[in-house]
């Protein structure tokens, strides 16, 4: 089962299925959790937190906790996290499409195509607008194929590609065919653009930052990223981690309150 929208203390609060507030031992039989990740932290810190919250709420020895698709440290939004035996429903989430609002700022490029490493280059951008931009959006729809950042968790020759980036290694990653289903500009102003994307699995946004500002005739890298969607599965319905380390303390008192 996946989270659903209860309604605890007089408030309304996202919250598990009904049948894991009865019973922890439910986490073993497999749950789907929708969950917010924080700004900073890592899939595994969440995927992690998760685990041992469970763990030591419920008294269990063991848990296996998996998760079905990362975000980067940089980025927020909606994760689906499994747990016990709905672990092995994971391949069938993380192959669902992805909605993201994503934050770009033209001028500039970073070596990681975001923040997480400082500015390298200056390139003109008095010369983009709103109508540009959603000119060459046009051009991204359908399928790509699109270069991987090499500050990524790709594999090159049995190391992790970031390891070669931090080292200034340089190397082409091989393209991967993307899907982009959706683009659309939300707002532009001071030479950053907010852009709601629908991809296929396996997009790197950054990249498509870094592509979209070659294409403006300039250069760009990704301020701020917001997963919105996996499938049908939306953030507004998901637990954050105070939320659920909440739950987790008060099964008793919630299961009560809904009787």
């Amino acid at each position: 089962m996946v989270c659903s929208l209860l309604c605890s203390g007089g408030a309304h609060t996202n919250t598990i299925c009904l049948k894991v507030l009865k019973n922890c031992s439910d986490f073993e039989e497999g749950e789907v959790l929708l969950l917010q990740k924080p700004l900073y932290w890592t899939s595994f810190d969440l995927v992690n937190k998760v685990k041992l919250a469970i763990r030591h709420h419920c008294g269990l020895k063991k848990l296996k906790v998996g998760h079905a698709g990362t975000l980067d440290p940089l980025a927020t939004g909606l994760m689906i996290v499994c747990t016990g035996k709905a672990t092995k429903k994971i391949d069938e989430f993380r192959d669902l499409d992805k909605e993201y609002t994503a934050v770009i700022r033209f001028g500039q490029t970073t070596p990681s195509f975001d923040l997480e490493s400082e500015v390298d280059g200056e390139y003109p951008a008095d010369h983009i607008t709103a109508g540009l931009i959603t000119e060459k959006l046009s051009g991204f729809l359908g399928g790509q194929l699109q270069e991987p950042p090499l500050f990524s968790a790709k594999f090159v020759d049995g190391k992790r590609a970031y390891e070669l980036a931090r080292k200034k290694i340089e190397k082409r990653l091989a393209e991967v065919k993307v899907i982009f289903r959706e683009l659309e500009l939300l707002g532009f102003r001071e030479n950053e653009a907010t852009i709601r994307i629908v991809c296929s699995k396996g997009t790197y946004i950054r990249a498509f930052a870094r592509d979209l500002g070659l294409a403006l005739g300039s250069g760009a890298y990704l301020r701020g990223l917001v997963r919105n969607a996996i499938g049908k599965f939306r953030v507004e319905n998901a637990l954050t981690p105070e939320e659920l380390k909440y739950i987790l303390e008060n099964l008793k008192q919630i299961e009560n309150s809904i009787v």
